[in-house]
């Protein structure tokens, strides 16, 4: 009989319950309510808020709506998506999380002061929670998703550095590093850590769960940042680890031969979906004795 464990740091962030519970309580009033955009970067959490009439939209679609709710979800939104609800009267629900929040009013405020000075924002182009960072500039901030991008500044300029939050704290570090070797003695840098410790602190106990299992499952979205970084983690750490999205995409011949599965996720991986993995791999296991 294979002994499964689901690891009990899995599962969804402060920022992603919280959008979801505003989500829930709307539609249990039986109002329409719309998301501007996939309400967490997992398919299967989608599809359930979906069958309980949560209607996913995009930008340009909001740009057509009138007089209805729109609900933000955690990764933040630029200034221009609450100029378009003023205009349309759209009632907005805003669940962007309060590290995001923060972290928008960080980099505008230091615009604000310093629109000459390179902002500079570690993170993935065209992600949600970026694009809502970039929009405090008027679109003037860097983003850079490598050292090879880093390499691109002008390092005779300021430089203010901050990251995304769901990024990695050792690559922040390298981008520190490999800046402060190079900015010129006439320019400034400063670094912000903007990096969710909610999100970092799970790299050291991901890891420590991935090395007491054979096999490991990483349930998560594949758009989701996070669970890049966190499935990266748990592969550098035990090489038997498959990336899932749903439980049908185990193979039960991973499996054969082991003693202990583990199963984790990403911050926006519902504890309900890793549950059901575990569920399916005892009803396949019981079929097979």
């Amino acid at each position: 009989m294979i002994q499964i464990e689901i690891d009990n740091d899995s599962g969804f962030c402060f920022g992603v319950t919280t959008a979801i519970k505003k989500a829930e309580e709307e539609l249990a009033e039986g109002k329409t309510l719309y998301c501007l955009g996939d309400i967490v970067h997992n398919g299967m959490e989608v599809e359930r808020l979906h069958a309980h009439g949560l209607v996913t939209i995009n930008h340009e679609q909001l740009k057509e709506l009138h007089d209805v709710k729109v609900l933000l979800r955690a990764h933040g939104e630029p200034p221009e998506t609450y100029e378009i609800a003023r205009r349309n009267n759209i009632e907005i629900i805003d669940a962007t999380c309060p590290v995001v929040l923060q972290l928008q009013k960080r980099i505008k405020r230091q615009f604000d002061n310093n629109p000459q000075a390179q902002i500079v924002i570690f993170g993935k182009n065209g992600h949600a929670e970026v694009l809502g960072l970039v929009g405090q500039t008027h679109s003037k901030a860097i983003v850079v998703e490598s050292l090879k991008d880093v390499k691109m500044l002008d390092f005779s300029r300021d430089i203010y550095l901050y990251s995304q939050t769901t990024k990695s704290l050792d690559e922040f570090h390298h981008i520190i590093a490999y800046i402060q070797e190079h900015i010129s003695e006439k320019a400034s840098f400063k670094s912000f850590d903007t990096i969710c410790r909610q999100v970092a602190n799970r790299m050291p106990n991901i890891a420590a769960f991935a090395a007491k299992h054979d096999v490991i499952l990483f349930v998560s979205g594949r758009k989701s940042s996070n669970g890049k970084v966190l499935f990266n983690e748990c592969r550098s750490v035990n090489p038997n680890s498959y990336q899932i999205e749903r439980a049908e995409e185990i193979d039960m011949n991973w499996l054969k031969g082991v003693s202990t599965v583990g199963i984790c996720g990403a911050t926006s991986t519902p504890k309900w979906l890793m549950e059901k993995c575990r569920d399916y791999i005892l009803q396949k296991d019981n079929l097979t004795e």
